[in-house]
């Protein structure tokens, strides 16, 4: 069949047959380790827990995963938790922690890409700096910062400000503290690289017809940035929303998020079912969230 083609023809088909010996070990990768593992997560999602099978999962297809999760009423199963507050501080916590690194990021990524090229590279490397320093790591490093006995606690009532330590750590604040400072770096690079290629002649021309600086920013800085603004939410929000370590370590029991309450089915309640399901609608909101973007987000040109 190749060879009765025309040389026209077969340039196309062998440009195509090359394409796909390029990609076929990258699509090989994502179907090992990604498709057949969230297939078998599919699976699990449909399946009952039982503690005396060898697995500690019966496989008997049932949808009371799904229903605890969407109205517990609905469930032949009692609702050993409250699902509801969760998946409400969950969302919660990811738009605060959105907005706090975005209002903290903008003039940070404004101020980078204004600098000269050597003092740009310096501060572009200490944004990136901490991805150097294991995640969980740098969590505890919080943890001695806000404990009672810690940095913050010690230099207030070192100072006389306070008298008492302050309750910091095991707090919501202290959930946002980390989070912020855990995925700020994911708001500032997508905003300079944004900011950067917005021509500084056009806020001069602003000036010249009457704007003011404030003007200027929000009538030409700002709208040509939002693709920026968007990227790094999504960037934000997403990995956000699924956070599990930061809220476990600084905030506790007093604080689960959505990822607390996955990781506890898995490993302290051994009902991975269960953990299948809430992974799933995880995975669906935030699929929901990227398909929103995809199709109403701005396009940068």
């Amino acid at each position: 069949m190749y060879k009765s083609l025309d040389p026209p023809k077969r340039r196309i088909w062998g440009r195509k047959f090359a394409a796909g010996l390029l990609i076929s070990p990258a699509l090989f990768w994502l179907l090992l380790f990604f498709l057949i593992p969230l297939g078998i997560l599919l699976i699990y999602s449909f399946c009952q827990p039982d503690t005396s099978a060898p697995r500690g999962v019966s496989w008997y297809f049932t949808f009371d995963n799904y229903l605890k999760v969407l109205n517990p009423k609905w469930s032949s199963e009692p609702e050993f938790v409250d699902l509801k507050p969760i998946f409400v501080r969950s969302i919660w916590l990811a738009i605060v922690n959105t907005a706090i690194c975005l209002i903290i990021g903008y003039p940070m990524a404004y101020y980078i890409s204004r600098r000269s090229p050597g003092v740009k590279n310096i501060l572009l490397i200490l944004v990136i700096l901490p991805f150097w320093t294991n995640f969980l790591v740098r969590t505890y490093a919080w943890i001695i910062i806000l404990r009672e006995g810690g940095v913050v606690n010690t230099i207030l009532t070192g100072s006389g400000l306070i008298k008492e330590p302050l309750q910091l750590i095991l707090t919501k604040k202290a959930v946002i503290i980390g989070l912020v400072y855990g995925y700020l770096p994911f708001m500032i690079l997508p905003l300079y690289a944004s900011i950067e290629k917005v021509n500084p002649s056009l806020l001069e021309v602003a000036y010249d017809l009457g704007a003011n600086r404030f003007q200027a920013f929000l009538r030409v800085m700002l709208p040509l940035t939002v693709p920026g603004i968007v990227a790094g939410s999504i960037l934000v929000f997403v990995p956000t929303l699924g956070a599990y370590i930061t809220p476990d370590m600084l905030g506790g029991a007093k604080v689960m998020m959505i990822g607390n309450l996955i990781r506890g089915q898995y490993v302290t309640m051994r009902n991975w079912p269960f953990g299948s399901a809430l992974s799933f609608i995880l995975l669906v909101v935030v699929l929901a969230v990227l398909f929103l973007y995809s199709k109403y987000g701005i396009e940068e040109k």
